[in-house]
């Protein structure tokens, strides 16, 4: 069989990007200032790899990577890489003795935004942690500490006083939640909270801040600021939601209205049913019309104040993997690579599907992400037949593990905290170097304002169905609304629902941007608001069948993506410090 020529790719770093990484730039040393970008020489010869038609590599996937070397007296060789420097959270640490088997560790550093990481060399080499000046060195290969770390059942395990993880993989087995939800209670839920532990690495006065003088502005309403949907009738209602919310008639809401969670401040709840939806949102062409059915089925919503959250994006164990999807064929494949990209496997990097630990004290809610990779592209139409079937791609910390495609909805996170959804163009790469997460799912279902130009073609949407092959089915979704100069992000879950009018019901609640996430089951669209009772987490599902997707434990259920790992993607909200 002949191999198909390969399609020109997208150039995803502009020659604008390439000269601002290049602006100043000297080659990287072995310091205490942490790894910096490669030198100009090295950074163009990267982007020339990633950008070749299929790249073939995890490594050649991302080009900011830089790496420091090291070799001891008895010939052990250390190679510590940052994956991108910009971001500053992933790494992998390689130690290669002068005989024997080397060996690779990913490790995530404990507070991106305030530690700085290196290799130190000379005869006993060793991991320079930097916090503003303050250092510590650390060889966590001479106590056993690093290879302890692996062997656990953790899919954290903290070395050096806490400041770096050992992300390990690992499957959702009991033995594995048992180690975790005991690594939990003894370091987070009774005993002083992680960060705690690792700021407690360095001196006592590092993070000390003070207030005095400041007088907080007095912040507008959610729900005032937030309003009502355009519906053409808002009777009141009863959803079964799992959450307690303020301001109800004895559990009674009015369609399209907010009500605040309670216990949960900057978390917000609606309901309502397409069928209530004002005229003047059906005037706008751009959708199909609604069955009985889809008109009297409840789609309950959720908003968050992106002021008071930052968001963040996780791989699970196995979803969304690296390989091909079996729906492209002909010219929407190449035969270079078990993937798209070249490559089906993250090695040396590990998806372990579960919450970063130093983020535990924060968790204010997650949601599953997307499509698994096999439903992540086209079988039908245009989009099948170039840019390899247009496999949907996703970024987490900063590491690009399957290429962003121009005319996919993504969302996104910026190094700044700036939340972001749009169609994804070949103008964005200027945008690459900030990005810390993104994930892509599909095409708009609303895009400034008004529905997608795809909401209405089945296989042109790659919207998917049911089972039975049914386009109307139980569907999630994402806007992004902008009220003045706060932020919303909402989460919509359709009972029953076809892309037509999950792309009504966005626009009555006046999105600007709005993507579907994943569909068919409540397992897959999973949300849940967590609040804390004398310390506890408390677990909030949107609806209540949505728990039977988390775990037991000892005769009890822990939340998935928090307490234990998750074969599937999940968005993570945590309060701003």
């Amino acid at each position: 069989m002949e191999s198909a020529l390969p399609r020109p790719l997208p150039v995803l770093f502009s020659l604008s990007v390439l000269s601002v990484a290049l602006a100043g730039m000297s080659p990287a040393t072995v310091t205490a200032e942490g790894i910096g970008l490669p030198d100009a020489a090295q950074l163009e010869a990267q982007m020339a790899e990633m950008e070749r038609p299929v790249p073939g590599s995890i490594w050649a996937l991302n080009p900011y990577r830089n790496a420091q070397t090291a070799t001891a007296a008895d010939g052990t060789t250390y190679t510590l890489t940052s994956l991108n420097p910009h971001v500053n959270a992933w790494f992998v640490l390689e130690v290669a003795p002068a005989s024997g088997r080397s060996a690779s560790y990913h490790l995530e550093s404990g507070d991106p935004a305030a530690i700085a990481l290196s290799l130190a060399a000379g005869d006993a080499p060793a991991l320079v942690i930097d916090r503003d000046g303050d250092e510590m060195q650390c060889r966590p290969w001479e106590d056993g500490e690093l290879e302890e770390a692996r062997a656990s059942d953790l899919p954290f395990a903290p070395v050096c006083d806490w400041s770096l993880f050992v992300r390990n993989p690992v499957r959702g087995n009991r033995t594995t939640r048992e180690a975790v939800s005991q690594f939990l209670r003894d370091n987070v839920l009774f005993g002083d909270s992680i960060v705690n532990l690792i700021k407690g690495a360095f001196y006592e006065d590092a993070f000390m801040v003070s207030s005095e003088g400041f007088e907080a502005e007095e912040e507008v309403d959610g729900v005032a600021l937030l309003g009502s949907a355009l519906l053409s009738s808002t009777p009141q209602m009863r959803p079964s939601m799992g959450f307690d919310l303020e301001g109800t008639d004895g559990g009674a809401m009015t369609a399209g209205n907010w009500y605040a969670v309670e216990d949960a401040p900057g978390v917000y709840a609606s309901v309502m049913q397409p069928g209530m939806i004002a005229r003047e949102v059906f005037d706008v062409r751009g959708a199909n019309g609604l069955d009985g059915v889809e008109n009297r089925a409840d789609v309950y919503l959720v908003a968050f104040d992106l002021t008071q959250f930052e968001l963040g994006y996780e791989v699970g164990t196995d979803h969304p993997s690296l390989g091909w999807s079996s729906r492209p064929s002909g010219g929407g494949r190449h035969y270079q690579g078990p993937g798209p990209d070249g490559f089906d496997r993250p090695d040396p990097l590990v998806f372990n599907g579960m919450l970063s630990p130093n983020l535990y004290e924060r968790v204010a809610a997650t949601f599953t992400g997307g499509f698994k990779r096999d439903h992540g592209a086209w079988r039908f139409g245009d989009y099948a037949t170039f840019n390899w079937g247009h496999h949907y791609g996703f970024l987490t910390h900063g590491v690009l593990f399957s290429r962003l495609w121009p005319n996919l909805a993504t969302l996104y996170v910026l190094d700044d905290g700036t939340v972001g959804m749009r169609t994804w163009t070949e103008d964005d790469a200027d945008m690459l170097d900030r990005m810390v997460f993104a994930r892509q799912n599909g095409v708009p279902l609303i895009e400034n304002g008004v529905p997608g130009d795809r909401v209405t073609s089945w296989g042109g949407g790659n919207w998917s169905g049911s089972a039975e092959a049914d386009l109307r089915t139980l569907r999630a979704g994402a806007c992004l609304r902008t009220v003045g100069d706060r932020p919303f992000l909402i989460y919509a879950y359709f009972s029953t629902a076809t892309p037509s009018g999950m792309a009504r019901t966005f626009q009555a609640y006046q999105c600007d941007y709005a993507m579907l996430l994943d569909m068919n089951s409540q397992e897959l669209t999973y949300l849940a608001v967590y609040t804390r009772d004398d310390g506890d987490l408390e677990t909030h599902h949107l609806v209540s069948g949505m728990a039977e997707s988390d775990p037991r434990d000892n005769g009890g259920r822990i939340p998935r993506f928090v307490e234990a790992p998750d074969n599937r993607d999940f968005f993570y909200l945590v309060r701003r410090e």
